[in-house]
């Protein structure tokens, strides 16, 4: 797999986590959370990440039920990722999602941020989850990075 920065994304209806890593490290780590509803406004914001961290290729989570099947969410974030590969010209993959929001949710317990009143937080965190599921998955059989 090459080497690069990868943009990550944990669709949602109100708002999208956003996070960020490196190949090479295979580390990820939570950037932002664009919030709105409107696609436009949605899609310029990640425009401006794009031209900001310039990454190699996009992540999007692929909601699923805990069985493996596929529901509304899951045909919700495959056209939110069709619409990132046609705007914006970078490959696209998927990382299973299930259980991420419960994982960000106890990474940022574990750091103390409470996440009742902060979900921006928790979506950032859990497009964080997703992006070091992909790493994890994706980089098995590659040589750990050198210290």
């Amino acid at each position: 797999m090459p080497d690069g920065t990868i943009l990550a994304f944990d669709f949602g209806t109100r708002r999208i986590g956003v996070a960020v890593g490196e190949m090479m490290l295979r580390t990820a780590r939570p950037l932002t959370t664009i919030s709105g509803e409107a696609n436009a406004a949605r899609f310029e914001a990640i425009g401006r990440l794009i031209a900001e961290w310039q990454p190699a290729r996009l992540v999007v989570g692929l909601p699923l039920a805990l069985d493996g099947s596929e529901h509304e969410m899951t045909a919700r974030s495959r056209r939110f990722a069709n619409q990132l590969h046609g705007r914006f010209r970078l490959p696209v993959e998927f990382a299973d999602e299930r259980l991420s929001s419960v994982a960000a949710e106890e990474r940022l317990h574990a750091r103390g941020v409470s996440t009742g009143r902060n979900k921006a937080a928790v979506d950032a965190e859990a497009a964080a989850v997703i992006l070091q599921t992909y790493f994890d998955r994706n980089c098995q059989d590659a040589p750990a990075p050198r210290a």
